[in-house]
């Protein structure tokens, strides 16, 4: 989540601290979710309307819109990003990638909404965090900035590849495959289809384009959970325990 997303980019900007004396900007980071659900085909880009599905997406369009206004209204130096799906390391366990893989490390079922259907474009932090130096130092005020990774995959095809790294990093102890622990659950609520990103105008008005491509950086980001298994087993006995948060348990 957007804490997530802070920690990574208050580490991606330590360096250049004494730059950002001299350029007051307001950058608002948002996300596709604003923009509701696609079919099959189809992209958002910056001129897609706004139509959001859940009252999580609901509340993050209401203050894009918030900040609009205190730019047109006000002149405050604004601008708005929305991104896909963020991966890497440091994410919180309740995400699907670092609970696939901390389930993996116990043998626990691995979890999947509905029919594991549900498609997104996924996005590395670290090409995140270079998206918004660019916005930062070179973005046009008053404007908004879709961002994303090109990485589209359904949720089923995502924990597969998962699994399969896993059998390979840390096998099983009855080395059976990882992909046998696979489960279906309940779909959650108001949950979209599909999202994906037209990320061009980023990409030719400011020169960004993702550096990490999915192969490599969900190896990165496995090989970081395996080597950091301390790290996350702490978040779930102190804080989180493995329940989706933010809807009430049946």
């Amino acid at each position: 989540g957007t804490s997530y997303l802070l920690n990574a980019t208050r580490i991606y900007f330590s360096t250049l601290s004494k730059k950002l004396k001299d350029k007051f900007r307001f950058i608002h980071i948002s996300t596709d979710e604003v923009f509701g659900s696609l079919g099959e085909k189809g992209y958002f880009n910056e001129k897609t309307p706004y139509n959001p599905n859940s009252p999580y997406s609901a509340s993050k369009a209401s203050s894009d819109f918030l900040v609009r206004s205190w730019n047109k209204t006000y002149k405050i130096p604004t601008i708005v990003t929305n991104c896909s799906n963020n991966y890497g390391p440091f994410q919180f366990p309740e995400k699907l990638i670092p609970l696939i893989i901390a389930n993996c490390f116990d043998e626990k079922p691995l979890p999947i909404y509905g029919k594991g259907e549900n498609i997104r474009d996924w996005l590395y932090v670290e090409d995140h965090c270079d998206a918004i130096a660019k916005v930062l130092y070179e973005g046009v005020v008053g404007e908004t900035y879709n961002i994303g990774g090109g990485n589209e995959y359904s949720n089923l095809d995502l924990v597969k590849i998962i699994c399969q790294k896993m059998d390979k990093f840390k096998p099983r102890k009855n080395l059976k495959p990882y992909a046998d622990l696979i489960s279906f659950v309940n779909d959650r609520p108001g949950h979209d289809f599909r999202y994906a990103i037209d990320s061009k105008k980023i990409q030719s008005q400011l020169n960004w384009r993702p550096n990490e491509d999915f192969k490599s950086g969900i190896v990165k980001t496995i090989k970081w959970y395996i080597d950091n298994e301390r790290w996350w087993r702490k978040i779930q006995e102190l804080i989180y325990s493995q329940e989706r948060l933010g809807i009430e348990n049946e």
